[in-house]
């Protein structure tokens, strides 16, 4: 497709922003990725009521469904991010994600239900490594920090939000079905936005402008299709220090941040005896604030960057932050008496926990773009299968202690593996590209 005409000198002049609208429409897309996964937390009382379930390790089972459908498919998900158009693969992928959703109101049975969360893992597993991609071909080295932020910003933003939002549909329609069945066509409209206004490559944007074009071209070059790859082309980079670093940072980050949404709400309930209304309040402000912290980390490392600094220096400083924040506020948290305190601390450290989001444009900054997604694919597979298990792990740690201090404890052990990965990514090598 052509690129439109200007009328005028002065915008011909001024660059456009269509990049930006972009990565606006991937922070939707993945704020409504998250409030979907967590739609099934906030149904659970009225599924288990209507489904008759009284044995917790059903609804484990259940839950875990999504998880490890979501992280099996990260690698043929970042292989196909490889292979065909990431405006594509997001809408088409979207869409789907949408129709599972909606899907799940007409489930009656723990069998039926669980598959419905095994296709809404599926189909949502190729939005980040397509994401990924998008970032490459898009923004330039100076501005991928806020495209990491923005591209990774839906976790916290979803977080926060899905709660009140699915909470609010049931109340409104009195029924969970109808919440899921109203979430579902919403995801399924929004598909079709991302297919309207993404496009894989700038010259085929209608929107774009000349002076946008140039200002992308001249810091990464003409975008082209990727050379095609293979599931088994994985295989040389993991003998490669960077990209074992890299999914090992993923991990330990990983651990850290979904231990938290998961488990945060159970502790405060345990420890300070929260009610429903109380630990609603504490988790939106949370992660809130952590989704503020994730866009302003973005900026700092751009504006960085833009003067001229080390790309090693900007990444090693600003991730090296983030995982010391995070690990000495989760680790003075679990020796907090009261709740305030626990939760200024939380939101110490929770604030700039996301930093890491950047991790995702770390092969095209280490010039890897073309297998971006196979990497970032298997560097999100590896969190997610850990992911999966971490619930029932924690779960054990606080069966066997009896209170969450080791649980805690192991968070912020966690951060500091996230912090040793990250001081190991040597920014000033790059990655070693397989030839076909």
């Amino acid at each position: 497709m052509s690129i439109v005409n200007v009328n005028t000198e002065e915008e011909k002049l001024k660059a456009t922003t269509v990049r930006w609208r972009i990565f606006i429409i991937m922070l939707l897309l993945g704020a409504i990725n998250y409030i979907d996964r967590t739609s099934l937390s906030i149904a659970m009382p009225y599924i288990t009521d209507e489904f008759g379930i009284t044995d917790t390790r059903v609804v484990g089972v259940i839950h875990s469904a999504f998880f490890w459908a979501y992280a099996l498919m990260q690698i043929p998900s970042g292989v196909i991010a490889d292979k065909f158009k990431a405006r594509n693969i997001i809408a088409l992928a979207t869409i789907l994600w949408g129709a599972f959703q909606a899907v799940a109101a007409l489930c009656h049975s723990i069998f039926t239900l669980s598959l419905s969360r095994l296709g809404l893992g599926v189909t949502e597993s190729p939005i980040m490594p397509a994401g990924a991609k998008l970032m490459g071909t898009w923004l330039t080295p100076t501005e991928r920090g806020r495209g990491s932020m923005l591209l990774d910003g839906g976790a916290p933003l979803g977080t926060a939000l899905g709660a009140v939002i699915i909470a609010g549909l049931i109340a409104f329609f009195d029924s969970w079905r109808m919440a899921f069945v109203v979430a579902g066509v919403g995801t399924m409209l929004v598909g079709l936005l991302a297919w309207w206004y993404i496009r894989t490559y700038p010259s085929e944007h209608p929107r774009i402008n000349q002076a946008e074009l140039d200002h992308i071209t001249a810091a990464n070059g003409p975008a082209t299709n990727s050379k095609k790859y293979r599931l088994a082309d994985i295989k040389p980079y993991l003998k490669q220090r960077n990209v074992l670093a890299l999914i090992g940072g993923w991990v330990c980050y990983s651990f850290v941040f979904y231990g938290l949404m998961t488990w945060l709400p159970l502790y405060f309930q345990a420890t300070y005896g929260f009610d429903i209304k109380s630990m609603g309040g504490a988790m939106a402000l949370i992660f809130l604030l952590c989704f503020i912290g994730q866009l302003t980390g973005g900026y700092i490392m751009d504006k960085w960057l833009s003067k001229g600094a080390k790309t090693s220096r900007v990444m090693h400083t600003m991730l090296a932050i983030s995982a010391t924040t995070a690990g000495v506020g989760i680790f003075l948290c679990a020796q907090s008496s009261t709740p305030a305190i626990a939760i200024t601390l939380l939101t110490i450290a929770l604030f700039p926990l996301r930093w890491a989001s950047v991790y995702w444009s770390i092969p095209g900054l280490l010039g890897a773009q073309s297998v971006a997604g196979t990497i970032c694919g298997t560097m999100n597979f590896t969190s997610n299968l850990f992911a999966a298990i971490l619930p029932i792990f924690i779960g054990f740690l606080v069966q066997s202690t009896g209170n969450y201090y080791a649980a805690m404890m192991f968070f912020a052990l966690a951060a500091v593996g996230y912090l040793i990965c990250s001081l190991l990514i040597n920014f000033d090598k790059k990655m070693d590209i397989a030839e076909k």
